[in-house]
């Protein structure tokens, strides 16, 4: 559906920041004038065995949250509680000595490089300038299938776990069956499975899949893998939904601009690739045969496969391509 687009990139949220942490001051600021002691005011909330939480983090777990103005003083006092039973925990975990633990250390040097990384990126990217009507029209003609010609499918399904196609199986998908005589063939051979509907828009599918389902027979059968279940698919109906461009414009717009994030930050990690000297040491995992993933990255991806996930739920397009439809290889 239209919401699956890709997430906007966090360029609107830095500019709401400042709002936000306008509103936020003013709740801290009234909760930091309720506490008593030596503590600077606005400075500490609370004090956990003499370990202080302070408006500074507290006004982080808002921004995280990203709570509207009128909800702020209940949630920052649910927050602050939070907080003092993280206080709590990192106390307790601190005198077990957790802290020292390798993979415990390993993560939070993973968790610190990916933060600095992140604020890299912030600073040097520009922000991306909003796409213009022309752009955001030419996207919704070039994309029919996601917008003037979305179809929604209604689909009976059969969840099956992977291990269990055996031959056999599969013999029985590809003989053309209906839904409820591979149902039939799996009872009478003891193979577990669990039946549920659905109803997927053409937007939520990889183009090539979208064309494969919407040319089969009504009831003819395919199969999506997803890791260890797969699940066997009848389309029952097709329905006409189309989405106008009015209605999609704000989240194409969205979209465009995700994407000339993703192209200027893999223009500046080529860039930075370039300009170093990478070696590498291990034969296993040393150097890629091909440009590093980032490079052609700077060249943006074709729009329509881009603009969805690689294919339905957790299946993989590859995977969903390799096995396709039945009787359709």
């Amino acid at each position: 559906m239209l919401n699956k687009f890709t997430r906007a990139n966090s360029t609107t949220n830095r500019a709401r920041a400042p709002l936000q942490a306008a509103g936020v001051l003013l709740v801290l600021l009234a909760l930091a004038g309720c506490s008593k002691g030596s503590h600077k005011p606005g400075q500490a909330l609370a004090s956990v065995n003499g370990e202080e939480v302070t408006v500074l983090q507290l006004n982080e777990e808002l921004q995280r949250a990203n709570v509207p103005a009128q909800q702020q003083e209940t949630a920052s006092k649910q927050l602050l509680e939070s907080l003092i039973d993280r206080q709590l925990l990192l106390s307790e975990a601190t005198k077990e000595k957790l802290d020292r633990d390798p993979k415990v250390v390993q993560s939070i040097e993973r968790a610190k490089a990916l933060i600095i990384a992140q604020a890299y990126m912030q600073k040097h990217l520009p922000a991306p300038t909003k796409p213009t009507a022309a752009e955001v029209s030419e996207y919704y003609a070039k994309n029919p299938v996601f917008f003037a010609n979305r179809k929604v499918l209604e689909m009976r399904q059969l969840v099956v776990a992977t291990k269990d196609l055996s031959p056999e199986l599969k013999a029985v998908l590809d003989a053309n069956k209906s839904l409820e005589e591979v149902a039939s063939w799996m009872e009478a051979h003891k193979v577990e499975f669990s039946r549920s509907q659905a109803a997927r828009a053409t937007s939520d599918l990889p183009p090539e899949m979208s064309a494969k389902v919407l040319s089969l027979p009504k009831g003819q059968l395919f199969i999506v893998r997803e890791g260890a279940r797969s699940v066997i698919i009848a389309v029952t109906d097709i329905k006409d939904a189309p989405v106008t461009e009015q209605v999609a414009a704000p989240q194409i717009e969205q979209f465009l601009a995700g994407q000339r994030s993703k192209t200027a930050a893999a223009a500046e990690m080529a860039r930075l690739r370039a300009a170093a000297k990478i070696e590498y040491f291990n034969k296993t995992t040393g150097e890629p045969e091909a440009a590093p993933a980032a490079t052609p990255a700077a060249a943006p991806a074709p729009a329509a496969a881009a603009a969805v996930p690689a294919a339905t739920d957790a299946a993989s397009a590859g995977d969903a391509t390799a096995r396709g439809v039945a009787g359709l290889k």
